[in-house]
């Protein structure tokens, strides 16, 4: 799975960088942000240490940032900021579940991350939510709505692509099974998103040096 996740996002981001106006490289590339919120979620249930995990997430986050900015030519705050929102919330809920006004703090949650903007916004803790606390038929059908919502909301009709990676998850959970036997080293995992994110940034900043 982890692999999967870690391709489908380099040939993303690089159809932004390389070849913005073919949508094939978008379209496949809808599979990553169903797995890395899956991963969050699968880490959140079983890591030993949810303070170490907050602090790894702040640290690829920050490393990621100006690679982010340079890269996609953006303001907006990277994708591995978006999950660590994620998981703070999530630590919220569990730490406060019997209180029964802590989804309340799901509103400022959602507007924080619509506001700065974070990659994704909150269509990311929505759907770490839907992975979290839904199963089976209920998540698919969740997902399919979101994706529709975003649809009228943001006009993401590329979004619901990102489909299929739930859908692999609940009906054919074989095929990750399979695809987990590729062992990834955590380093890699953990150091891929801002190691291609200063590979494409670099080639952003060379080609606007040698216009």
């Amino acid at each position: 799975m982890y692999i999967i996740a870690m391709l489908t996002m380099l040939i993303d981001h690089a159809g932004i960088v390389f070849a913005p106006h073919q949508e094939i490289w978008r379209i496949i590339g809808r599979f990553a942000m169903p797995i890395y919120a899956y991963c969050l979620v699968v880490g959140y249930k079983h890591t030993r240490s949810k303070k170490k995990y907050i602090q790894r997430l702040a640290m690829i986050a920050a490393l990621s940032q100006l690679p982010f900015v340079f890269a996609f030519q953006t303001v907006g705050i990277n994708n591995v900021g978006t999950l660590l929102v994620c998981f703070l919330v999530l630590v919220f809920l569990d730490r406060y579940k019997e209180h029964p006004a802590s989804w309340l703090v799901l509103i400022p949650a959602l507007v924080l991350l619509e506001v700065l903007p974070f990659d994704y916004g909150a269509y990311g803790l929505l759907l770490v939510l839907f992975y979290r606390y839904l199963d089976s038929h209920t998540l698919v059908l969740a997902h399919i709505g979101l994706n529709i919502l975003y649809v009228f909301y943001k006009g993401w009709a590329i979004q619901m692509y990102s489909i299929f990676p739930t859908m692999l998850l609940v009906y054919w959970p074989s095929v990750y099974a399979l695809l987990d036997k590729v062992k990834v080293k955590r380093w890699i995992w953990r150091s891929f998103y801002p190691a291609h994110l200063a590979v494409l940034a670099a080639f952003q900043l060379a080609s606007q040096w040698f216009k």
